[in-house]
């Protein structure tokens, strides 16, 4: 599996488990996986929906600030990488 950073986590609301992940360059869409990597987070997952501003998106581009549902707790400044499945 390759990986490229894309990104990190700007703010992780522990509520709700959402993390809300500022995009610096790639794409990313629902069905991709990424891993979130930081001081204790190190975990793959699949994504399986996107928002922005409450409103559910098929896709963002960089410099997007969005929200997706994780598995763990995150952290801020967590780097976010997508996973190429080989």
């Amino acid at each position: 599996m390759a990986e490229e950073r894309i990104g990190r986590v700007k703010h992780y609301f522990s509520k709700v488990g959402v993390a809300v992940i500022e995009l610096e360059k790639g794409t990313l869409k629902v069905g991709d996986s990424v891993h979130i990597s930081g001081y204790t987070s190190d975990f793959i997952q699949k994504i399986d929906s996107i928002e922005i501003e409450g409103e559910r998106v098929p896709e963002v581009k960089p410099g997007d600030s969005f929200g997706v549902k994780v598995d763990e707790k995150v952290r801020e400044n967590d780097d976010v990488y997508k996973v190429e499945e080989d």
